[in-house]
């Protein structure tokens, strides 16, 4: 019995089961190699620089017709999210295992920031903007949300060791988790999507009985079920709002809405299948270049992407998140400590959830939501989160022959 209480370590749980079918199979030891490349993964490393500068070709060509998509914001986050991520490889992040109380309230606070007095600002309509007063310096608090959020959840289900015995303690972890994600749906939905995944990964990896798992999935899908249905009766509480609605109902039939989001899955479905097989070249996407194609930059850059680098190109990325996600999964197997495990797990939930998403509704098999892609996207606030989870890995990485 004191054997299979063990944990993530040496079994317990999901994850820690995989590890033993990894290790079994002759998988390198954690010990890596000495000197300055030893303090590296590489293996996790090497295609995110590589998504990074797919992301800064896809971009500058993006701007050479879209005067929304400034290249030289796009650097600085770059470089700002460098320093950040260099900053976050140094530091132990099994420091914060067991500060679950002081992440939730930093977690909380960074949900509700868009609609405190003084600092909200919105943009194209949404609200989850924060501007700092007299510096003008702008960012979106649902983006380092996601990060501070696997570090809640990670710190919240490390203690059970991978082991949940307790119903009541599985109803405390979800409880955990719901709280800022109910303060975060209100204005930016697919950020809670991503939200959800992330936890709901580390929730079941840190060793949930599926006998819970499987009725509380239902339950959400139901949940979700009765909302949509409600907000399209008159007399019922409209939870959703109509843009909301719409994406959904055009996800259905794109006919719907003919000259909204109708119309951008219309585009986005047209860039990626003119692109053919080898795409028509840097620079020269028409859908996006001419105007046809709204948000080429942002949500819909991968349909940007597909049209100039075509099918084959469209690989190779996928390819490039694949290696990236599975290397950092498989460090995640190897691992000991229960925390920093569930950390890389909250790591591969999030960048899985959103390329799957944001890939997904540009070819019209996922709904449309503002999910931005990976190191790709243009966006300040998105790139630093993903450079900073990139140094949350290699921190895992450098630190993981110290004593916790």
């Amino acid at each position: 019995m004191a054997q299979e209480m063990t944990g993530l370590g040496t079994g317990g749980g999901l994850l820690g089961r995989l590890g033993e079918k990894v290790a079994g199979a002759g998988a390198p030891k954690v010990s890596g190699k000495t000197g300055p490349l030893g303090k590296l993964y590489l293996s996790q490393l090497i295609p995110a620089l590589l998504l990074v500068l797919v992301g800064v070709v896809t971009i500058w060509s993006a701007s050479l017709t879209i005067s929304e998509a400034r290249f030289s914001s796009h650097l600085v986050g770059i470089a700002l999210g460098a320093v950040l991520a260099l900053l976050v490889w140094r530091y132990d992040v099994r420091a914060l295992s067991g500060m679950t109380t002081a992440l939730l309230v930093v977690d909380c606070l960074l949900m509700v920031m868009p609609h405190l007095p003084g600092l909200g600002f919105s943009a194209k309509g949404m609200t989850g903007w924060v501007q700092i007063p007299l510096i003008h310096f702008r960012f979106q608090p649902s983006e380092p949300s996601k990060l501070v959020t696997i570090f809640l959840m990670a710190s919240a289900c490390a203690q059970y060791n991978g082991k949940i015995e307790r119903f009541a303690d599985y109803c405390k972890l979800c409880a955990t988790l719901l709280l800022p994600l109910g303060l975060l749906v209100v204005t930016d939905l697919g950020t809670g999507l991503v939200i959800l995944f992330t936890g709901a990964v580390i929730i079941i990896c840190s060793g949930a009985p599926s006998r819970w798992v499987i009725p509380t999935i239902a339950l959400i899908v139901g949940t979700v079920a009765v909302v949509i249905w409600a907000s399209t009766v008159d007399g019922l509480p409209h939870l959703l709002k109509q843009y909301q609605l719409k994406r959904l109902m055009v996800f259905l039939d794109e006919s719907i809405d003919p000259t909204g989001d109708g119309y951008n899955l219309r585009q986005a479905k047209i860039a990626v299948g003119s692109g053919g097989l080898l795409g028509k070249g840097v620079g020269n996407a028409t859908q996006a270049g001419n105007g046809f194609l709204p948000e080429a930059h942002t949500d819909f850059v991968f349909a940007l992407f597909a049209e100039q680098f075509g099918f084959v190109g469209s690989v190779v990325l996928l390819g490039l998140f694949a290696w990236m996600i599975l290397s950092t999964l498989l460090l995640a197997m190897r691992i000991d400590n229960p925390f920093s495990k569930l950390v890389l797990v909250g790591c591969c939930g999030m960048w899985t959830f959103q390329v799957l998403e944001n890939i997904g509704m540009c070819i019209g098999i996922m709904p449309i939501t503002g999910i931005p892609l990976p190191f790709i996207s243009f966006g300040s606030s998105s790139m630093v989160t993903q450079l900073v989870a990139v140094g949350m890995v290699q921190s895992v990485w450098r630190h993981r022959q110290k004593a916790a």
